[in-house]
């Protein structure tokens, strides 16, 4: 009866170790399996990191920077005669001729107060005067534009012409017969009018044309217009 006892204790005693010895594999396995995912779930989040900061910092710039490889420049082929070609060509001087023959009879003078004798007072004299016979050709003193016709108070019949480089000449004391209207292109030397005394303020010069010139519209001595053409 004794020996049964024993024999029960000794079994439950290595019962109990045994049940230890597995409860202790168990842990042990365990740990190793959850360590063993807990690292390739690692490796596999760090893989994963890696590549969204690679692919994080490969914007647009960064693609077309990789993308681009240097190269060699090619020397333009463009030859020189066709650079040369874009090259402003200078602008020929105006060609200019007095619209009347007859000599000058009343200069001018904008630095100093002339004499009229027509109005009998002191003023300045913005043209020349050029003695002409009546119904004599009045011709445009270069080539240019009528910018308009009209019948001036003071000066009667006018035809003003506008030319390159900011020239306009004037032309008063005309007949009503002129020859041009606004927008007509003019040549040198074309009749544009015919010679009377239509000035109001100069009837006591009798037949004549009242030359004036501007540049810019700042008034300038006809006779150095004149000289362009020499």
């Amino acid at each position: 009866m004794s020996d049964n006892k024993h024999t029960g204790r000794g079994f439950a005693g290595k019962g109990y170790y045994i049940a230890l010895i597995l409860c202790a594999a168990a842990i042990g396995i365990t740990s190793y399996v959850y360590y063993r995912n807990a690292n390739q779930v690692q490796e596999v989040s760090l893989q994963e990191t890696q590549e969204d900061i690679l692919v994080g910092t490969m914007g647009t710039e960064d693609v077309q920077v990789l993308a681009t490889q240097p190269q060699t420049q090619t020397q333009s082929t463009t030859p020189a005669t066709q650079e040369a070609s874009t090259t402003p060509t200078a602008k020929k001087p105006l060609k200019t001729a007095s619209p009347v023959s007859g000599d000058t009879i009343f200069g001018y003078s904008m630095e100093a107060l002339s004499y009229n004798q027509t109005t009998r007072d002191w003023r300045v004299h913005n043209g020349v005067d050029l003695a002409a016979e009546p119904g004599s050709e009045v011709c445009a003193a270069a080539d240019g534009e009528v910018y308009t016709v009209y019948k001036d108070d003071a000066m009667g019949y006018t035809v003003v012409i506008r030319h390159d480089d900011g020239y306009t000449t004037r032309y008063s004391s005309l007949s009503e017969d002129l020859t041009v209207k606004a927008g007509d292109q003019v040549t040198m030397g074309q009749t544009i009018g015919y010679a009377d005394d239509t000035a109001i303020v100069e009837t006591t010069l009798g037949s004549h044309v009242h030359f004036s010139v501007t540049q810019y519209d700042a008034p300038m001595d006809p006779a150095e217009f004149l000289a362009l053409g020499e």
